[in-house]
């Protein structure tokens, strides 16, 4: 564990920081696994604006440029997701991991959907990390990334309508008391902890594995905090990064 900055936000909130854990059989699954937690306060949100379609059209530049023509999993770091998710089982075609889920939608444009979503889904396409955000007072109790029994609760929808699904036995899930917040790794949000136009505290979770590089979390973790700076001047951020050879309790 390397606490990065705890400064300026709240007790609550460093609290939620401190108690994020990975469990050990996903560690096994993947050794290289790493991933880093951010919390931000007092962020101002809502509908998309100038600053979040810059960020979001800077970001498509970059990722295009990255591509170079090549399909998104053909790049190494959508490659090694890939991998992970066969690992426990899942079917990558068919439930891709989220940076490979936006990088496909590139040639149409990304949609616009808040100007904090916008945020995050431009650093990661242009980190070429799966980040997820989310509406952290929403929360009940802490994020735990963990192989799933197939009992817990996912709050969704289908077919218009609100439903509730259950995991695969031993997919890799993110969960809080309640239930599962997101399915295979990095797949799919729930809808009770989605970050929404009201959210003003979040917590956004990167995640990396071998091909990122050893730098590649830091890199995208610096910028996400600059995005959320320059769209909250006034927001507080934290993070915490967590290893397989750094104890995450």
């Amino acid at each position: 564990m390397t606490a990065l900055t705890a400064a300026g936000v709240s007790e609550r909130a460093r609290t939620f920081l401190a108690a994020v854990s990975v469990a050990a059989d996903v560690l096994e699954l993947r050794p290289d696994y790493r991933v880093l937690v951010m919390v931000a306060e007092g962020l101002e949100p809502g509908a998309p604006d100038q600053v979040s379609d810059e960020l979001l059209a800077q970001a498509e530049i970059r990722a295009r440029s990255t591509l170079g023509g090549r399909a998104p999993e053909d790049l190494p770091q959508v490659a090694d997701w890939r991998a992970a998710y066969r690992a426990f089982g899942a079917k990558p075609q068919r439930t891709r991991p989220s940076v490979e889920a936006l990088l496909r939608r590139l040639d149409a444009g990304l949609p616009r959907i808040d100007r904090l979503t916008d945020a995050y889904n431009a650093v990661s396409i242009a980190n070429l990390v799966p980040v997820g955000g989310e509406d952290l007072d929403q929360y009940q109790g802490p994020a735990r990334l963990v192989r799933a029994t197939g009992d817990e609760d996912f709050d969704t929808v289908a077919h218009g309508e609100p439903a509730v699904e259950h995991p695969k036995p031993g997919e890799v899930i993110w969960r809080d008391d309640v239930g599962v917040t997101c399915r295979q790794w990095n797949w799919r949000q729930c809808t009770r902890t989605r970050m929404t136009p009201a959210t003003t505290n979040a917590v956004f979770i990167i995640d990396g594995l071998a091909a990122l590089g050893p730098d590649g979390l830091t890199a995208a973790g610096n910028d996400l905090a600059s995005s959320l700076m320059r769209l909250s001047p006034q927001a507080a951020i934290a993070g915490r990064l967590i290893a397989a050879d750094q104890p995450c309790g």
